[in-house]
């Protein structure tokens, strides 16, 4: 195990296979997080995790496309090897409050994409109230800003602010909104804008 692993999750266990498993996981496990490192397509057969236990998928060069196929293999989660401890845990606590773990870049080509969808889709109805009621006028900046797909060091070059203030002005939205992700308060802000 790494040191941030051991630091992350201090009753984790590691074991090492050169193959894909034949059998999930130890079911006294709730979730299993999977190392690829030279070989992803191996580790990627497998097609379905036994409930309740789910897969994230650390990757030592994560790719957009090898995260879409840790997700289509059955993963609920996928992120750089060498995450920080603290960033593991947050993953482990999405995971298995059962959300997904995208990661920013996968993330920000979703937000990108539903956003042009949105904006070609003009049959979509308004939510009966506007999305930024109780929002700050510089929380309903970085919103919009989000939904275009900005990642956070663009929102804050664009609006002249740091990117540490960017992430409280999303949190502060995230849960103003009660939205789970960014995602979501795309679909929401992006659907209110193209009602109009």
């Amino acid at each position: 195990m790494l040191d941030r692993w051991s630091e992350a999750f201090q009753a984790g266990t590691a074991q090492k296979t050169h193959s894909a498993p034949s059998h999930a996981a130890p079911s006294e496990a709730d979730l299993v997080w999977l190392r690829l490192e030279q070989e992803p397509s191996v580790a990627l057969q497998i097609q379905h995790i036994a409930s309740p236990i789910s897969l994230v998928v650390l990757s030592d060069q994560p790719t957009d496309e090898e995260a879409l196929a840790a997700f289509s293999a059955g993963a609920r989660g996928y992120c750089n090897t060498h995450a920080t401890a603290q960033l593991l845990r947050q993953v482990a606590a999405v995971v298995l409050q059962g959300g997904l773990w995208i990661g920013e870049s996968l993330m920000q080509r979703l937000v990108s994409a539903t956003s042009r969808l949105q904006a070609a889709d003009s049959t979509v109805s308004p939510p009966e109230e506007s999305w930024s009621s109780g929002l700050t006028d510089r929380e309903k900046e970085v919103a919009r800003t989000l939904a275009r797909g900005a990642s956070n060091k663009e929102i804050a070059r664009s609006l002249d602010i740091t990117e540490r203030t960017v992430k409280a002005h999303v949190g502060a939205v995230l849960e103003k909104l009660q939205v789970r992700d960014r995602l979501q308060l795309s679909l929401i802000v992006n659907r209110r804008a193209n009602a109009r």
